[in-house]
């Protein structure tokens, strides 16, 4: 059965943000990683700097549960327990910038989305350092504590500040290095924060004019796209065919790389997708 004849994007929205409120609360209840009182609470995936904590795991079966509880009987698709993607009804990142929240680093969040089809209906990113809410709703617009959110009016790419990120493993951290190296005599500045569903709410926000990173998986941009989108963000985001209606929503990825994510204020999203692919991110 599809979401849409069960609820609308609005009621889903109200359930992400309760989830996400509330796994915030229970994320500030459990220890600090690197507390003495948690040793052995931090493994590794990936690779050495693919880190995962306790916290992570603890608060993605919180998560869970409290779907099951509003919304028994849709699957969930989570960066730790994963799941069937093809099945998805709710996609979870239980902590989006856990090396952030490792180091005690504020920028880190709980990032909720309802899907429908592969496609974001409805999302909520919560943020337990600053307290901050974001949501949005297909059609519903994207807000911030319930202000309403809107990107930057940047038409000049000289002038845009520029989010970005890095994968895991070195090889590839250098070859980034590399087409970031070649950007950023074209723009203003470029930022990396660490945490990719946040980036995405700050060029919702206008805190940035634009983000760019390759290398994230569904989880990451899940709810954090559609935020972006709902406040007049132009999107390329590579995914599998049928995965998602947000892919491609600005145009062909061609050239940017078969795993990029691109949210940009309309005046410059040309001129972005165009600087990376000069910038070689097709190699990256």
């Amino acid at each position: 059965m599809s979401l849409h004849e069960t609820s609308d994007p609005a009621t889903l929205r109200a359930v992400a943000e309760q989830v996400a409120a509330e796994a915030t609360e229970h994320l500030r209840g459990l220890p600090a990683p690197r507390d003495a009182s948690a040793a052995g609470a931090v493994s590794t995936k990936s690779s050495p700097t693919d880190v995962v904590t306790a916290s992570d795991a603890s608060v993605e079966r919180f998560v869970r549960d409290r779907l099951a509880q509003l919304r028994p009987g849709e699957p969930v698709y989570g960066e730790e327990g994963a799941g069937d993607a093809a099945t998805a009804r709710w996609v979870v990142d239980p902590i989006d910038g856990t090396v952030n929240y490792l180091y005690g680093l504020p920028w880190y969040a709980i990032s909720v989305a309802a899907v429908d089809g592969g496609a974001t209906v409805a999302g909520a990113v919560a943020e337990p350092a600053a307290g901050r809410l974001w949501s949005a709703g297909r059609g519903l617009g994207a807000t911030c504590d319930g202000r309403p959110l809107a990107v930057a009016a940047t038409t000049e790419i000289g002038q845009a500040l520029i989010g970005t990120g890095f994968a895991y493993r070195s090889e590839r951290r250098a070859r980034q290095a590399r087409m970031v190296a070649a950007m950023l005599p074209e723009v203003r500045d470029v930022r990396r924060a660490g945490a990719a569903a946040l980036d995405l709410c700050a060029v919702a926000a206008g805190w940035l004019d634009g983000y760019l990173e390759h290398g994230c998986n569904w989880w990451d941009w899940a709810a954090g796209a559609l935020i972006a989108r709902e406040a007049g963000a132009v999107l390329h985001i590579a995914v599998p065919p049928g995965m998602s209606d947000l892919a491609d929503a600005g145009g062909t990825t061609g050239g940017l790389g078969d795993d990029v994510t691109l949210a940009a204020a309309p005046g410059i999203a040309h001129e972005l997708a165009g600087l990376a692919r000069r910038s070689g991110a097709a190699q990256v």
